[in-house]
Parts: C-alpha cells; structure tokens; sequence
C-alpha cells in the first residue's frame, strides 16, 4: 500500500508540474518566437537570462518554505503551514481562471509587452520574462509545497511528490519546445480543462488540510469537533485509504469544519470553472447565427 500512496502522490504532484510548467513553457515560446519571426534574434539573451532568474528565485522560495519554519514551536509551524496553504489555493484559483479568460488572447498581449519592453531599455525584456515566468514558478513552489505538506501528513515521504513535480516540469518543457518546433499539436484548452478540474480537486483537498492546520494551531475553533470518524471503518493504509487521501486528501477523522470547507470550495469553484469553459464555444457560434439572420 506504501507503493500505491507514493504512486498517488507522484502522479498529483507530476500533474500539477505538468500543467504550470507548460505555461511558462507557452510564455516563452511565444516570446521567443516573436523575437526570431522580427529579426531581432540577439535580443534572446536577455530573454533566457528573465527565465534564469526566475527559476533562481523560485527554487530559493521553495528552499525558505521547506526549511524556514523547521526550529518553530508546533503552533506556529501549524500557523504558518495552515496560513500558506489557503494563500496556496487562492492563487492556483486565480490562476486557474485566468488561464481560462486569457488563454485566447495571451499571444497577442505579450508581443504588445515585448515591443514595449524593447522601447524603455536594455533589460526591460529579461524583465517581462521574469515576471511571466517567476509568476508561474512562485505560484508552483507555494501550491507544491501545500500539497507535498498535506501529502506527507498522511504519511507519506517529500521525495517522492518533488520527484513527480520535477518529472511533470520536464515532460512540460520537452511539450513546449516540440509545440514552439511545430512538431507537436496539442488540444491546449481540453488539457487545461482536465488539468484544471483536477487542480481545483487538490485544492479543495489542500484548503481542507489548512484549515485542520488553523485549528491544530488555535486560530480556528473546533479541532475536537469531528463530523465523522470512520477510522476503524476506513484503514489510512489500504488501498481505498491511499487511494481517497491522495486523490481528495481524505481524513478518516474530519472535523465540521474542514469538511464544510472543502464542500463549499470545491463545488461552486468547479460549476463555475466549467461553466465559464462552455461560454467561448457558445458565443461563436451565436455570433455566427445572429450573423446569418
């Protein structure tokens, strides 16, 4: 059962490596792209030396979130994991949204960024790659780093999610350079919707498992009060055990609270993720009818 919950986490942590390096990934090919198609190749330098720079950043953000609280009293360390998981999911939310407003339009908005960037200096350029690209990195370390702590509390190691995480970013990195080679056609909005609605699950999962931080610290109220405790029904380590916690993060004991929260984000975050999904296949196609009348 061991090998099956590390399976599990592997294969979450690889998705969500997947899906936010494959971002970056888009962001800069596109940039690249723009540049050679211009005639302004020399200008790539700076451009890899914005995506270096984020990557360096991103990896000490994870290195302060891994080691920083170690030394801290239980509360505080309950405190800090809790607050940070809730920041975590917030911002895979957004970004989850934004994706799926801007996907359309993100080409033609960072080549309006480039041409600006080139106008105002030298180091404009690395630094609109810096932020595109630093904003996926940060945001990946802080959601990797929640979902890694909520994995681990259900027993599990930190090498095996971080090695699907690293194994997920550069499966992404090969996919972006095969997409920016033209070697490679991938259906980008059905693999941002499933790996969306999947994303949204974890997050449910990982707003849960930082609420039960916040009661285990105090902030929160009603750490004794349990909705249900099924475990002597149901064993952490069976196979619908692994296979509950690493899908849904699931707690045999869950208190009212954490199982309110994790109700109330997942389903309407997800209606409404996949009703906005429906809405730019519908309104061509009643563009197209109203033009026809």
């Amino acid at each position: 059962m061991r090998c099956v919950r590390c399976a599990l986490h592997v294969f979450a942590n690889y998705l969500i490596g997947l899906r936010e390096g494959l971002e970056a990934a888009l962001v800069v090919g596109i940039l690249v792209a723009y540049l050679v198609k211009t005639g302004r190749g020399a200008l790539l330098w700076r451009i890899w030396a914005g995506v270096a720079t984020a990557i360096l950043i991103s990896l000490v953000f994870g290195a302060l979130l891994t080691f920083g609280p170690r030394g801290l009293t239980f509360e505080a360390q309950e405190l800090i994991g809790g607050s940070l998981s809730i920041v975590a999911v917030a911002l895979v939310t957004w970004m989850i949204f934004w994706m799926a407003r801007a996907a359309r339009g993100l080409s033609g908005e960072l080549r309006l960024q480039v041409d600006r960037a080139i106008d105002a200096g030298p180091w404009a350029l690395a630094v609109v790659a810096l932020l595109a690209v630093g904003r996926e990195g940060l945001e990946t370390a802080l959601f990797l780093w929640a979902a890694t702590q909520a994995a681990t509390a259900g027993g599990g190691g930190t090498t095996q999610p971080l090695l699907g995480a690293l194994l997920g970013i550069v499966t992404a990195t090969v996919l972006g350079y095969l997409i920016y080679r033209g070697a490679l056609r991938l259906n980008l909005r059905r693999f941002f919707t499933w790996t969306g609605a999947f994303l949204i699950v974890v997050a449910a999962g990982v707003l849960s498992y930082g609420v039960h931080d916040l009661q285990e610290a105090g902030v929160l109220p009603g750490l004794h009060n349990l909705l249900f405790d099924v475990s002597d029904t149901i064993d952490p380590g069976s196979w619908y055990g692994t296979l509950l916690k690493g899908v849904f993060n699931f707690s045999p004991a869950t208190t009212v609270l954490a199982a309110a929260v994790w109700v109330f984000y997942l389903v309407p975050t997800l209606t409404l993720f996949l009703v906005k999904l429906r809405r730019p296949a519908e309104e061509p196609n009643r563009a197209a009818a109203t033009a026809a009348t």
